[in-house]
């Protein structure tokens, strides 16, 4: 059975764009409130000592473990997606999704070091319902011919910064003022702000995610089930394991390998679904211009979240905080780029809108190479920032903030455009999927980032700005390479138009 949304193109109730936005809106806002709230806090939590109440972790493991879980995070997206075009549907993944972040963040929020990892264990399987999903439905509330497609994304991820805005001021308040576990219950708190909010606000998708896709029944739903329960289990018993120390990992080589098969599973998925999906040569040259933009993705995300390792730990132990007696919480640095993006959003909303009505569309690989170049200039700031602090001296603010806005820019460039992509070009049979396989882009990133922070070692400070400008200039020209590609790719992506 294949259900269509209700798509009211004259719909202009929410800023010029269907209500049902509104409703997405706010509950990824509160459901980033709590994930950026917590992120900001977890590399700290882990590195912190023991008299400050952390976990005592070396940097390497303590970023292994960080790109690890933000990695898992957006791995579990792709059986999300699936969950919810095959059996559920939109709308229920993404309530059972935030109830089960909820519970996540209140088990953080118990002062015991072996929940811990259950709490980050329930987050990951949460985000992974509801992530992808959400993203899926704001796109089924336009039809194809719709020009506001791009701009209602670029408002969606307004939400989002919002969102993360209130989550590191009030979770790096109470961290400073009332404990690290009270700023994890206070995640907890926004998450359910957001299921109360969803579910009052229902009505006004209007059928969007109501059904799966294309609903599986029978043997087949029994099979998917019992599939889901033993993996769930299996998932169950190492968390078990590994909590009472019978089972030990190494997470920097742990996190190697997570990079290498979440890789190998992005490209086995998607080339799944170019060759054997049944596609015609419109869906195939559209999923090719899409690879671009995935591309562009996975290094993008590479480099910007050393928001939440490096240049975290950056701007706690070499960044000079204090505004005279008052010491800014390490936490509220990172609010910055959410606060650029909400403060930028809405002029790069009205940006693509008045190019569209001037007959300019930069195609979808055009802006995410664009974005990843612009965001690869801030560690350009980092490597004069990094000169200074490799010579005993803590900077000010301002080279943080400096990156964070060029971060922003390059963000608002790719990140809303490349959702926006993946609705727009994936098959209409496979977006959950495609929702689902390009959040793994995210996941190959995280991961990798992780990886990459672990090599910011305290003891070698006189490394730092090599390794600021390495990342920098490789990340540039990934960037250009792709804009290369983009030269005869961008043609391919208005086979999407042809699609129903």
């Amino acid at each position: 059975m294949t259900t269509k949304s209700v798509i009211d193109n004259g719909d202009t109730s929410f800023f010029g764009h269907p209500k049902g936005l509104a409703t997405l809106f706010f509950t990824e806002m509160w459901e980033r409130m709590s994930y950026y709230g917590m992120r900001a806090l977890l590399v700290l939590f882990m590195t912190a000592s023991i008299q400050e109440g952390g976990l005592f972790i070396t940097v390497a493991s303590a970023t292994a473990i960080y790109g690890l879980y933000t990695g898992a995070v957006y791995f579990m997206g792709l059986p999300g997606g699936w969950i919810a075009d095959r059996l559920i549907g939109g709308q229920k993944a993404v309530l059972y999704g935030g109830i089960v972040i909820m519970c996540g963040h209140i088990v953080l929020a118990i002062p015991s070091d072996k929940t811990f990892f259950v709490g980050l264990v329930l987050v990951v399987i949460g985000t992974g319902l509801l992530k992808p999903n959400i993203a899926a439905m704001v796109g089924q509330l336009y039809s194809s011919e719709d020009q506001r497609r791009d701009s209602g994304y670029t408002i969606y991820y307004m939400g989002i910064n919002l969102g993360s805005t209130i989550g590191y001021f009030v979770c790096g308040y109470l961290q400073v003022e009332m404990g690290w576990h009270w700023a994890f219950g206070a995640a907890a708190v926004g998450m359910g702000l957001g299921i109360i909010q969803y579910v009052l606000t229902l009505k006004n998708l209007k059928g969007a995610g109501s059904q799966p896709a294309v609903k599986i029944t029978g043997k087949a739903a029994t099979l998917s089930w019992s599939i889901i329960g033993v993996v769930l289990a299996g998932i169950a018993v190492i968390t078990f394991l590994m909590i009472s120390g019978v089972y030990a990992f190494n997470p920097v080589a742990m996190a190697q390998n997570v990079a290498i098969a979440i890789t190998v599973v992005f490209l086995l998925y998607y080339a799944g679904i170019f060759f054997l999906g049944n596609l015609n040569s419109d869906e195939k040259r559209s999923l090719g211009a899409l690879f671009l933009v995935c591309i562009a993705s996975i290094f993008f995300w590479t480099g910007f979240e050393q928001a939440g390792s490096s240049l975290n730990l950056f701007g706690r132990d070499y960044t000079d905080r204090m505004i005279g007696a008052f010491e800014i919480p390490t936490a509220w640095l990172q609010s910055a780029n959410s606060i650029f993006l909400v403060i930028l959003s809405p002029f790069f909303a009205a940006l693509w809108i008045n190019l569209a009505k001037r007959m300019i569309t930069p195609s979808y690989g055009f802006k995410s190479a664009l974005g990843l170049i612009i965001m690869a200039t801030g560690f350009l700031v980092m490597f004069f920032a990094a000169q200074f602090a490799a010579s005993g001296l803590k900077v000010v603010p301002t080279w943080l903030i400096a990156t964070y806005f060029l971060h922003t820019v390059g963000e608002l460039c790719l990140s809303p455009i490349a959702l926006a992509a993946v609705s727009k070009l994936s098959p209409k049979r496979f977006i959950g999927q495609m929702q689902g396989v390009f959040v793994l882009t995210y996941s190959i990133g995280n991961v990798v980032a992780g990886l990459l922070a672990g090599n910011f070692d305290p003891e070698n400070l006189e490394q730092m700005p090599d390794l600021y400008l390495q990342i920098s200039l490789f990340t540039i020209a990934i960037g250009v390479v792709v804009m290369l590609f983009v030269i005869k790719t961008r043609h391919w992506e208005k086979r999407a138009d042809n699609f129903v």
